[in-house]
């Protein structure tokens, strides 16, 4: 159950820091919206990323993974959608915010397991 909680904390931290990085195109309020944006990205990432990818598996290997980057994408915008004080201006940002909340959070967690 810890583990989860580290987890769900990583990932609050890691959208929060891309929001401060990405700060032209992904505006978040306060630390309390990117917990909020982690436990959205946790629950979409569990019950629809895998169907997603179910679906998707012809254009996953024919653009040899990349497609994954816009599912990522994809479900990022979704959850801005859903998260009030979490804003992202374009797909473009999406791809971008996706990339730095997957490296930031897997530096972490990568720190953090030593």
């Amino acid at each position: 159950m810890t583990h989860i909680l580290i987890q769900w904390l990583i990932n609050a931290v890691a959208v929060y820091a891309t929001a401060k990085i990405l700060d032209g195109g992904i505006h978040i309020k306060s630390f309390g919206a990117a917990i909020l944006v982690a436990l959205v990205l946790g629950l979409v990432n569990t019950l629809v990323r895998p169907i997603l990818l179910f679906f998707s598996i012809p254009f996953i290997i024919v653009t040899l993974g990349l497609f994954l980057l816009v599912i990522n994408a994809g479900l990022l915008l979704f959850a801005a959608s859903i998260v009030g004080g979490f804003a992202i201006d374009s797909f473009g940002w999406a791809i971008a915010g996706s990339v730095v909340i997957s490296a930031i959070s897997w530096i972490l967690s990568s720190l953090l397991n030593r």
